[in-house]
């Protein structure tokens, strides 16, 4: 005879499972931000191998604005289900909800981690703005000392990590730098690349083909150690500012409510098309760092993250215009 628990268990399971298994004729990926950055580097030969094996078809929606708030709002009120998706930077759970008062989501309790997709750290990067005998963070500093009134630096949105980074920089050298937020990476990249801001803090994805071809020039990295990818280029900590090593993940997250099952499945289909060679070249050639995490790892990381994100918002005193 099965007891009462055991008989709840099995129902549960039974309703749970054709959730996994069922096929899913069009899945939305939501991203946060302006086609041509990030994102997309990830997500569109991603989304053409999953094609067939989650969902006929995965179209991409870019829900732009308020620095990626718009599309987790969005998401947030989708059915769980697994048959719409979020993408975003690990700051939107981490950084945003210690600095917007009226933020429409909680990470922590209105999403589940699903899928970590890679890791990525930043750029401290100089355009054609500056001089070109610019070339450490010392030289920076002396600039933005003599030029007050164009010591002004480029980040993708208000409140990201890159707006942090610039923030402590100014808070640990004691030099005045005043923070340009854009509407993401892309239209920060053009206005670089373009001298209409002389340095910015950007993702070291999107500026690395420039910083390459020489059009740009890193003048640090912000992880703790040096990137495989630009090892000639010095980190933050080597310069003298051992508190600025900052890293972040890019994700899929779905509705809190979404069976067990259904994040199971789509963990595993992704975690499987990460693996091939092909794409962790893609990766790789962009300057990101593939992962292969669980969402319970995933999720462990995420908690972890916005406990850390608390106390540098609160030594900055950041205070955000909304």
């Amino acid at each position: 005879m099965i007891g009462r628990r055991s008989l709840a268990t099995l129902v549960a399971a039974c309703m749970a499972a054709p959730a996994a298994a069922q096929p899913r004729a069009t899945v939305w990926l939501v991203l946060g931000f302006p086609p041509g950055g990030l994102g997309d580097i990830v997500s569109r030969p991603l989304t053409e191998r999953l094609r067939g094996r989650y969902g006929s078809a995965i179209l991409m929606d870019h829900r732009v604005g308020a620095g990626g708030r718009l599309a987790a709002e969005h998401v947030r009120r989708a059915a769980p289900d697994g048959s719409v998706i979020l993408q975003v930077p690990g700051s939107v759970m981490t950084v945003y909800p210690h600095i917007y008062r009226a933020l429409r989501y909680d990470p922590l309790t209105d999403f589940t981690p699903a899928v970590a997709l890679c890791s990525y750290t930043y750029s401290l990067t100089a355009g054609p703005g500056l001089p070109a005998a610019v070339r450490s963070v010392s030289d920076l500093l002396a600039w933005a000392r003599a030029h007050p009134e164009r010591a002004s630096y480029g980040v993708p949105s208000a409140g990201s990590p890159m707006h942090f980074a610039g923030m402590m920089l100014a808070r640990a050298s004691g030099v005045s730098l005043a923070a340009v937020p854009y509407r993401g990476g892309a239209p920060l990249l053009q206005d670089l690349l373009g001298g209409q801001v002389p340095f910015s803090f950007n993702v070291l994805t999107e500026v690395l083909p420039a910083v390459r071809e020489g059009r740009l020039r890193s003048l640090a990295v912000l992880s703790a150690a040096r990137s495989p990818h630009l090892p000639q280029v010095p980190t933050l900590v080597e310069q003298g500012f051992p508190a600025i090593a900052l890293e972040d993940r890019l994700g899929w997250y779905l509705p809190a409510a979404t069976p067990a099952p259904v994040v199971e499945a789509l963990n595993s289909t992704v975690r499987e098309a990460l693996r091939q060679p092909d794409y962790r070249e893609v990766l790789a050639r962009n300057g990101l760092t593939e992962l292969d995490l669980s969402a319970a790892e995933f999720a462990a990381i995420i908690r972890a993250e916005h406990a850390r994100w608390g106390e540098i918002v609160r030594e900055t005193g950041f205070t955000p215009d909304e």
